[in-house]
């Protein structure tokens, strides 16, 4: 066997192992479960994991705009007019999140951490100065106060008594500082001075600068990657007691700042939220892109802020028979001492349209009053987040409160917020070489059957010329005729050349 054979015979044989190897992993996905095993392991809420730090302090930058709807027609409505707000905003503020105290519980299966929050006003990013732009809403102290009496009719009396010689109206002009960190309000005052419970100072984010919603446990993702940044609990407690049936009072999913990696477009994501006092959940919508990551967008659908006609399993969300609202809306009044708050998202998007009309100025567009989570589903991580929620006053006719005589049951928009996120260039790149890390490690079996297909190339091209090569060799050994003569004689018989005979008398 000639030294080129050889050659030949063994890239046969390195084509035929890269090929049956490859398509061997291929088939088996090794290399792909050794790397979702791989991220498995590495997200966990652990010290020294590869999200732990960025966990306890997100580097994004979050901004909190706050618009605010200015009524324009307070007289008119009051006396039966349908109510015109314009929309003001945004205000903007600079959000530092920060989780504190952190500590890891139950031998590192769970973690403990309080998550702070503080706020910087933008000026560059704002409409006006906060300080100094006014607004005209509803007076939520003395609507809240109003709600808190009306099944006594004397006690209701005495207080719309009071709120006429105090001035307290059922709207009332304010800045907007003022209405979202604080201002002391007169008949809160009052009442504070004979009911120590009363606090008399009221603002829309009053001691929430700087602050913290309470101490959070979660799940590190250790023992199962699927619990990684679930809520254990909160509090202490693993369910909240605001609603009236077990399944509406679970806490369910994560605060939203954390999801397990290998996400599907068929599970939903709950998220529990202190703001709303209960779990959402969000359902795939469509793929996305940021900064070249590839991103599932997650956003509520309708179902979870449904009417209990519309979705049953909602039905636990009403304060009673009597007090649950319809499709849109959620009435937060538990957690909020008993005011007439309701939850919705901006400009009563989602929700029945009687809500929508009942208020000239509002204009529902889900690209901008629709909340949404990009998450990169290899990973989990957060690439552009919009959290967007409405706070509405629940407004009709009180007995006891002669101002509410003309009024029907109305829901009125004070204010929306929009808390966004774009993941950062530092944070994007990391998760960029992560994700060429995963590619190549998963697709390396597609590497190795490549390579056996340039060797298998290589393997019929060194065929093909040895087989050039040997028909040359055979053509060389052939008989070939000695003249053109011989081609030439149509008798096929031998030429002999004769030489003429001397004469030998010449």
């Amino acid at each position: 066997m000639t030294r080129r054979s050889c050659a030949i015979y063994a890239v046969g044989l390195i084509c035929a192992s890269l090929l049956v190897v490859g398509l061997g992993l291929i088939v088996g996905q090794v290399f792909r479960t050794f790397m979702q095993e791989r991220l498995k392991k590495e997200i966990v809420l652990v010290e020294g994991s590869r999200v732990f730090e960025s966990w306890k302090t997100p580097p994004p930058p979050v901004y909190m705009e706050y618009f605010f709807f200015n009524v324009t027609n307070v007289d008119q409505f009051l006396k039966g007019s349908k109510p015109e707000v314009t929309q003001v905003g945004p205000y903007t503020y600079r959000e530092y999140r920060y989780k504190e105290n952190v500590t890891m519980v139950e031998n590192g299966t769970r973690v403990s951490a309080y998550n702070t929050k503080s706020f910087v006003f933008l000026s560059d990013k704002s409409v006006g100065d906060p300080t100094v732009d006014s607004i005209t809403t509803v007076n939520i102290p003395a609507w809240a106060v109003m709600e808190k009496l009306k099944n006594n009719f004397f006690k209701a009396s005495f207080i719309s008594i009071m709120m006429n010689n105090l001035g307290s109206g059922l709207f009332t002009t304010r800045t907007v500082d003022e209405l979202l960190w604080g201002y002391e309000d007169p008949l809160l005052a009052r009442l504070s001075s004979s009911s120590p419970d009363v606090e008399k100072v009221f603002g829309l984010m009053y001691k929430k600068n700087g602050t913290n919603d309470g101490e959070f446990v979660y799940h590190t993702g250790q023992q199962n990657y699927m619990d990684y940044g679930r809520v254990e609990t909160w509090k202490g407690k693993s369910n909240v007691s605001f609603w009236t049936s077990t399944q509406s009072n679970s806490i369910n999913g994560s605060d939203g700042s954390a999801f397990h990696p290998l996400l599907n477009k068929d599970e939903r994501l709950y998220i529990f939220t202190p703001d709303l006092c209960r779990s959402i959940y969000m359902e795939f919508e469509k793929e996305v892109e940021v900064k070249g990551i590839p991103a599932y967008r997650f956003t509520p659908p309708r179902s979870v802020l449904a009417s209990k006609e519309e979705n049953p399993a909602n039905e636990g969300f009403c304060i009673s028979p009597q007090e649950c609202l319809g499709t849109g809306l959620l009435k937060v009044s538990p957690c909020r001492k008993g005011a007439p708050v309701v939850a919705s998202f901006p400009h009563f998007h989602l929700a029945d349209p009687k809500y929508v009309s009942a208020i000239e100025g509002m204009s529902p567009q889900g690209e901008h009053h629709q909340t949404y989570l990009d998450l990169n589903p290899t990973t989990g991580v957060i690439v552009r987040a919009n959290k967007r929620a409405q706070v509405n006053i629940l407004m009709n006719k009180i007995s006891g409160f002669a101002k509410t005589r003309a009024l029907k049951e109305i829901i009125f928009p004070v204010m929306f917020l929009n808390e966004s996120v774009v993941i950062d260039d530092a944070s994007a790149a990391r998760v960029h070489k992560l994700l060429l890390i995963v590619t190549l490690v998963s697709n390396f079996p597609l590497i190795i059957v490549g390579m056996g297909a340039i060797m298998l190339a290589v393997f019929i091209l060194l065929l093909y010329r040895s087989r050039q090569q040997k028909t040359a060799t055979e053509d060389d050994t052939s008989y070939s005729p000695v003249s053109d003569k011989e081609k030439d004689d149509s008798q096929n018989g031998t030429y002999i050349g004769l030489t003429a005979k001397a004469d030998p008398q010449a």
